[in-house]
């Protein structure tokens, strides 16, 4: 059994302001897909320019953080929120909806395609490759707040998190699991597989499906929330999530060299 090295969740206090290590791995996050995107934008024939990464970045931000937000209120905790309305601006207590904050994220995408003449998939094609440096730095920041760890397991691995809601238990870091399968893995399949200039959507089902399948397999070992538990069909509420999201990815996927693989014809 590993100990849980036990983080101060303030990183630095600026006299009455504090700043939070889950609110830093959110702009570190957000710091390295914007660099990423730049130097995407550079290469010869990428067809975008810095300008326009930076656009869309600043776009993707805002729908992040208030999808993901809203997404973790109405998924997660409805009744928290008609108890205390303003509780849905505290970020910095944790409570991100991967799912909301992707949906928010979509309406962005859909926005900067109709500003720059792009189609839907284009734009989603481009940014699928640095969404992965987000959800990694955000596990990181689940694992220092301490927040949604795995069931009780006995593996060597195990760890027992602080609070009396995790118990005096050794647990999954699950937390851990998911920084490596959606943040190092996805990451790792995206860059590689865009590199290969595959055909429209290819990237964004690729993107949707290993996503899908990472979240729905952690799902097994991550402890479900108390106040919702195994929601139906003994999935939990992440699972009933990612299954629209593998089925969706796969589609484009197939989708995708469906198209591609078609003659064309004269008009």
């Amino acid at each position: 059994m590993l100990t849980y090295p036990r983080f101060d969740p303030i990183a630095i206090s600026l006299g009455p302001l504090d700043i939070h290590w889950y609110g830093l791995m959110y702009l570190v996050g957000f710091a390295g897909g914007w660099l990423l995107g730049r130097w995407r934008a550079s290469r010869p024939g990428s067809g975008w320019t810095t300008t326009e990464v930076d656009d869309l970045v600043a776009m993707s931000m805002f729908g992040v953080i208030l999808g993901g937000r809203l997404g973790y209120v109405a998924f997660y905790e409805p009744l928290t929120f008609l108890a205390d309305p303003l509780s849905i601006f505290k970020i910095w207590n944790g409570g991100m909806s991967f799912h909301g904050g992707l949906l928010g994220v979509l309406f962005c995408l859909w926005l900067h395609a109709r500003r720059t003449g792009r189609t839907f998939w284009a734009v989603s094609d481009f940014i699928a490759p640095l969404v992965p440096i987000g959800l990694g730095t955000g596990r990181i920041g689940n694992f220092i707040n301490g927040e949604l760890w795995g069931r009780i397991s006995d593996v060597p691995w195990a760890m027992i998190f602080p609070g009396w809601e995790a118990g005096p238990y050794p647990r999954h870091p699950s937390q851990l699991y998911e920084f490596a399968l959606e943040g190092v893995a996805l990451f790792i399949i995206l860059f590689g597989f865009s590199s290969r200039r595959p055909p429209e959507r290819a990237v964004s089902g690729v993107f949707a499906a290993g996503y899908g399948l990472f979240r729905f397999l952690v799902e097994f070992v991550r402890q479900p929330d108390a106040h919702l538990g195994h929601v139906a069909l003994g999935m939990t509420m992440g699972q009933l999530l990612s299954l629209p999201l593998m089925i969706f990815g796969t589609y484009l996927l197939w989708s995708a060299y469906r198209r591609h693989a078609q003659p064309k014809t004269d008009r």
